[in-house]
């Protein structure tokens, strides 16, 4: 598992490259935790730098992971960062922003798939044929702790929380940020968010073992994992009180009106959990929604920006 300590020093170890996001209101809504903001765009760099410097030793030969793009994009940043060598298997429809800035960052590209499950076997098996160390998207003790940070980061900026929303996906976050919340504000809510479409935290948890999808449509592409991981499966068990589920409309609203209200560019991935909140009409002042990714589309930022 993973302990409040785990993550105190991954917040040490990876201090020095990445950014303590703000949190930042929006008008009739929750607060904002803007990870849209951080290095790369995206929570993900947390995770990817704490594992990669916790096991400095095994990357020197090279790094390779599986990603719908963002973690992608933070490990091909954290290789560059640290003069590694880097391969990212991304999925076959992949966000073209977000390839470009992977094979911007100096890693190679390779295109395989459309479901995590089937990136991450792929990755896994190039890591034993090149000899390179596999740096897991989330299901990772490291990588959990990396993210929980962000949570830490709530807690200090604001107190009085009382409720956080999570998107999630395969559960990295989540896991990391209830963690820290759960260890300092025991009495606050932690809610995950899910796409209507690929609830498979959702549906595990009323069936009392990980269940496996057979399809991830949505357009949050950041979310399509059909399974929880293994690790996060236990630890959003003893951490997250509830999952709920937002369609692709809600969300691209929440979309548009983070760009338009909010002033903020956001993925559809990265606005599940202010859709979550903002249709449940919550009146808390002291909730929270964690924006995980800016990494948007620009043509689907122009269309929602102009309404059509």
């Amino acid at each position: 598992m993973v302990s409040l300590g785990d993550i105190q020093a991954a917040r040490e170890r990876i201090a020095p490259y990445v950014i303590r996001t703000p949190l930042h209101p929006l008008t009739a809504g929750p607060l904002l935790k803007l990870e849209s903001l951080q290095v790369t765009g995206a929570f993900k760099a947390r995770g990817a730098f704490n594992h990669v410097l916790a096991l400095e030793e095994r990357c020197r030969g090279g790094i390779v992971t599986a990603s719908s793009g963002n973690h992608g994009k933070a490990v091909a940043y954290v290789a560059k960062t640290l003069g590694l060598r880097a391969v990212v298997v991304v999925p076959d429809d992949v966000v073209t922003a977000k390839a470009e800035a992977i094979t911007g960052f100096g890693a190679e590209l390779i295109r395989y798939g459309l479901y995590s499950e089937e990136r991450v076997a792929h990755a896994q098996e190039l890591a034993t044929r090149r000899r390179l160390h596999y740096v897991p998207p989330y299901d990772d003790p490291l990588i959990v702790a990396g993210q929980g940070t962000a949570g830490l980061e709530i807690v200090e900026q604001h107190p009085e929380v009382t409720a956080v929303f999570v998107p999630v996906s395969g559960g990295g976050l989540i896991s990391g940020v209830a963690t820290a919340i759960k260890a300092l504000r025991p009495t606050a809510r932690v809610v995950g968010v899910e796409p209507a479409a690929v609830p498979r935290f959702a549906r595990s948890r009323a069936a009392g073992k990980p269940v496996v999808l057979e399809r991830a449509d949505t357009i949050a592409d950041g979310l399509r994992v059909l399974t929880p991981g293994r690790l996060t499966w236990e630890i959003v068990g003893r951490h997250v009180d509830e999952f709920t589920a937002v369609s692709d409309e809600a969300t691209l609203a929440a979309v548009r009106q983070l760009l338009i209200d909010g002033k903020v560019v956001v993925e559809p991935s990265g606005a599940v959990a202010v859709a979550a909140a903002l249709s449940m009409r919550t009146r808390d002042v002291h909730a929270v929604a964690v924006v995980s990714g800016g990494n948007a589309d620009p043509q689907l930022v122009a269309r929602l920006f102009i309404g059509v």
